[in-house]
């Protein structure tokens, strides 16, 4: 009897044991009185929901960024393929597309009758003709086009220091934009008086300052766009910004400086060795004309000239690029 006894007691024991500490973790009884705990406690929840929002927020201005650099970078792949009229603009001519038009053929048919009226040769008048329809201007277009982007690049860094001193005092970017637009020197008045008019008749200020690359196409303007677009998004210190930019102007101002004086004297040799057999035929012809003659009155010689100028053309076209730098 006893026996019986003892053993329901020890089976009554670790029974109650196992329903205490072992059932619990089964039914999940303890996982509900943790989440309970967790409802329960306020700091954690307030405490993670900050973390939260910030790393919404960090996230949605990634996402504005990154949507403004791609739509930035479409905007410069367009800009390398500017049409005609775009080209006159950024030359700084008032000039339309077919005003052009008519100036490039006027150039082509006074090359083509001069050289035919003093050669009698109808190729060379062509190609006179093709040189002064086609190349002349076009050449002409690129040489004003980057005048005007060198000035451009001379006062762009003083505009942006303008535009941080206002903004540091208090005004508006657009205040401080027509402040340059009404005190700068050509061509920052006109490129900045064309942001103010973009932004009056609703463009907002962020593609206004875009367009400017439209115009101007040099990376420094294309830097500027970006640093306005991105700070109208995504915000931020725009003075402390556009502080940085301007010593980055400053800083590339100074290293293209540099590039060109190293620079200086491979195409000082350069031009030396390209001058050097047309002023040595020059002064042949001058004390010998009769030795130089035959080159010009024989066919063969016309082909020696041909064949020289082709082979000079070449070499000059690999010196340039050799001392070309891309800055």
């Amino acid at each position: 009897m006893n026996a019986y006894v003892l053993f329901f007691l020890v089976t009554a024991s670790i029974g109650g044991v196992t329903w205490v500490f072992v059932y619990p973790i089964l039914s999940g009884e303890r996982n509900a009185e943790r989440r309970m705990a967790s409802v329960a406690k306020a700091e954690p929840m307030a405490s993670r929901r900050p973390a939260q929002a910030a790393r919404a927020a960090q996230k949605s201005r990634r996402e504005q960024v990154e949507g403004t650099l791609k739509e930035i970078e479409e905007r410069s792949k367009k800009a390398k393929r500017a049409p005609l009229a775009v080209r006159i603009a950024q030359a700084g001519l008032s000039w339309s597309k077919q005003r052009f038009m008519i100036i490039a053929g006027a150039l082509g048919f006074v090359g083509f009758c001069a050289v035919f009226l003093l050669s009698r040769n109808l190729m060379a008048a062509l190609a006179a003709g093709f040189a002064g329809g086609f190349g002349l201007p076009l050449w002409g277009l690129s040489f004003l086009k980057k005048r005007r982007e060198a000035k451009f690049l001379d006062n762009f860094p003083d505009a942006v220091d303008v535009i941080v001193r206002g903004i540091k005092a208090g005004l508006p970017l657009v205040d401080s934009l027509k402040m340059i637009a009404n005190d700068a020197d050509e061509p920052i008045r006109s490129e900045f008086r064309a942001i103010v008019e973009t932004q009056t008749i609703g463009m907002p200020i962020g593609e206004a300052c875009l367009k400017l690359f439209e115009r101007m196409p040099v990376p420094e303007a294309n830097f500027f766009g970006i640093v306005i677009s991105i700070q109208q998004r995504a915000g931020g210190n725009l003075s402390e910004v556009l502080g940085n930019l301007s010593r980055v102007l400053r800083d590339r101002k100074k290293m293209k400086a540099k590039i060109q004086a190293m620079s200086m004297e491979a195409k000082a040799s350069g031009a030396i060795i390209g001058a050097l057999p047309i002023a040595v035929m020059i002064l042949v012809w001058i004390t010998s004309p009769q030795y130089m003659e035959l080159l010009w009155t024989e066919p063969l010689g016309r082909l020696m000239l041909a064949g020289s100028a082709v082979w000079m053309s070449c070499g000059v076209f690999v010196m340039k690029k050799m001392i070309n730098f891309d800055f």
